[in-house]
């Protein structure tokens, strides 16, 4: 079998999105896979149809971001419906730019990283090319249906856990379709991160500005950052955090200017440094988003979350796994934060935390690559 040409689909919703795919390429490339890879944004492809730009002048995709850095996200349910009867009214005219798009670019297999739009890629690419395979990699720990993962369709699935396994053979998949891997896609750095020594890892606290021995909570909302760090920087005035402020500079600049704290607080904006600092930290806050809380979690963290009707519906299974797997806490909302950082930090509750964290054994960015090599090839 010679080399096959893979095209990789992400959206920058979220963010997400792009870093998984980037993940999987790094480390196709750097194992030699045969494959020509190529990452397609697919909102570049669909702005011809992009209505919520033409009525709002926004991207779908940086609306999205917008509610998640405002924290304006109550009622995403009901939106979610919105926007995905949207999407269906726009299906054929999508079908349709995809079909001539798959016509030039001849691809030999295409994975789908993104929601919602799986049901009009599998069929332009059907109509266009109907020999050649489509795979969906989840990047949810679970499915939202419906209509946001997985559709009625021919096609391969991987999951990161066993209920997304379950939904997959509900919606019709046979089982030698649906591939299920050990979590969500991580940046193969937090596979290669240089371990602190007891020394290192205290000079490097105490460098930041914290007691070495004292715990440190990481403070991380995702890519956009998010208002409630500044609650959560509030009610916790006599602890150490890391917070974590992504792109959002406006919060970021907060935070460095807060007063009335007695423990010290270091704040960084966007940073490829994640891992390293979450070796640095002692356990987690931020939202129950699949990317960072699998992160945490690689990295030994115990973890803080909340659900309530402002957190992401696709996101909510997340908190049921923290709780079934004892990963950390799960608040009904951060107004009792303080109260969940001193259960969390008793010894007793936090070794059980630990200890479950070093049980989840997450490699799914070094197992999918053969798993798309096994797909067979058109006409294979």
């Amino acid at each position: 079998m010679g080399r096959r040409k893979l095209d990789l689909l992400f959206f920058d919703a979220g963010g997400g999105h792009r870093a998984a795919v980037e993940a999987l390429r790094a480390v196709m490339e750097k194992q030699g896979r045969p494959f020509d890879i190529q990452t397609l944004n697919l909102q570049e492809k669909l702005d011809p149809l992009d209505v919520f730009r033409k009525v709002t002048g926004i991207r779908l995709q940086d609306i999205y971001n917008l509610l998640l850095k405002k924290g304006w996200t109550l009622g995403t349910a009901q939106l979610m419906v919105g926007m995905q009867l949207v999407i269906r009214s726009l299906h054929s005219r999508t079908v349709a730019l995809l079909e001539a798009f798959w016509r030039e670019h001849r691809p030999d297999l295409v994975v789908s990283l993104i929601p919602h739009f799986n049901r009009a890629l599998r069929e332009s690419l059907a109509r266009a090319l109907p020999e050649v395979p489509f795979v969906t990699i989840l990047t949810d720990l679970a499915d939202y249906p419906p209509h946001m993962w997985m559709e009625r369709q021919d096609g391969y699935v991987i999951c990161g856990s066993d209920r997304a396994v379950e939904q997959a053979s509900v919606m019709g998949y046979p089982q030698d379709q649906v591939y299920r891997v050990s979590g969500m896609i991580l940046n193969p750095r937090f596979y290669e991160v240089d371990a602190f020594t007891p020394a290192s890892r205290a000079a490097a606290r105490r460098q930041m500005g914290f007691d070495p021995d004292a715990p440190v909570g990481l403070v991380l909302f995702g890519g956009q950052g998010a208002a409630v760090m500044e609650r959560v920087a509030r009610r916790l005035p006599d602890r150490q955090l890391l917070m974590i402020c992504g792109r959002n500079e406006k919060l970021g600049a907060r935070l460095k200017a807060m007063t009335g704290r007695q423990a010290p607080m270091f704040v960084e904006g966007f940073t490829k440094e994640v891992p390293r600092y979450m070796q640095l930290a002692d356990y987690f806050i931020g939202k129950p988003g699949p990317g960072s809380l699998s992160e945490a979690v690689a990295m030994h963290l115990p973890v803080i979350v909340e659900c309530n009707a402002w957190t992401l519906p696709q996101e909510r299974f997340n908190t049921e796994w923290i709780r079934d797997e004892g990963l950390g806490i799960v608040l009904r909302n951060f107004g009792k934060i303080e109260e969940a950082v001193n259960r969390l930090l008793d010894p007793n509750a936090y070794n059980g935390f630990r200890a479950a964290t070093e049980r989840m054994k997450n490699r799914a960015v070094f197992e999918i690559p053969d798993i798309l090599e096994r797909i067979p090839p058109a006409g294979g």
